[in-house]
């Protein structure tokens, strides 16, 4: 007598209702947005010449530099994957390595209230910040190329509130809809 084994059952993670496919791109779109400054941080803290000079010339700095502007770098970076969770299944049930909870659903509002706060947060941090950054008369402030370069990797911050805004309302409607 030969006994069958059934194969193994794969579990389909998906969410409770179909994701719109410019939010799935949104919340992408939010890693990319962190992303080219924290690489600009990062080359900032290893004392690479990025203009600026004087006390805010990083070689003059504390030894904690580079650390700090890594750990900066991955906190923005894991802040910011964060808003994939509003368009994947582990936005609405935890995962299995999430001990006491796993499995069980995430009440909608635990997601939608820190990331419509995070998303305001973000816009009153970044978008003031990076509009009036254009007046400042520092002359240890970068100047020239160099400035274009600190700009053009700090303007996608200001993107990100709305981005996140915009993931975070597509996420309510589809939880009200289908749960």
């Amino acid at each position: 007598m030969t006994a069958v084994l059934d194969a193994p059952v794969k579990v389909l993670r998906t969410t409770k209702g179909p994701v719109p496919r410019w939010a799935d791109w949104a919340a992408q779109a939010t890693l990319w947005c962190a992303a080219p400054s924290g690489i600009w941080r990062i080359l900032f803290g290893l004392g690479l010449p990025v203009g600026f000079t004087g006390a805010q010339d990083p070689s003059q700095g504390p030894g904690y530099m580079l650390p700090y502007v890594i750990a900066l770098t991955a906190f923005s970076e894991a802040v910011a994957f964060l808003s994939m969770g509003l368009v994947r299944w582990w936005g609405e049930t935890w995962p299995g390595w999430v001990p006491f909870l796993r499995g069980r659903e995430i009440h909608p509002l635990a997601a939608i209230i820190p990331a419509s706060l995070g998303a305001l947060a973000l816009m009153a941090i970044w978008t003031p910040l990076m509009f009036g950054m254009g007046g400042t008369a520092d002359p240890d402030f970068p100047h020239g190329a160099k400035a274009v370069i600190l700009y053009v990797c700090y303007l996608p911050l200001v993107a990100w509130g709305p981005l996140l805004a915009a993931v975070t309302v597509a996420y309510a409607i589809r939880r009200r809809r289908y749960g």
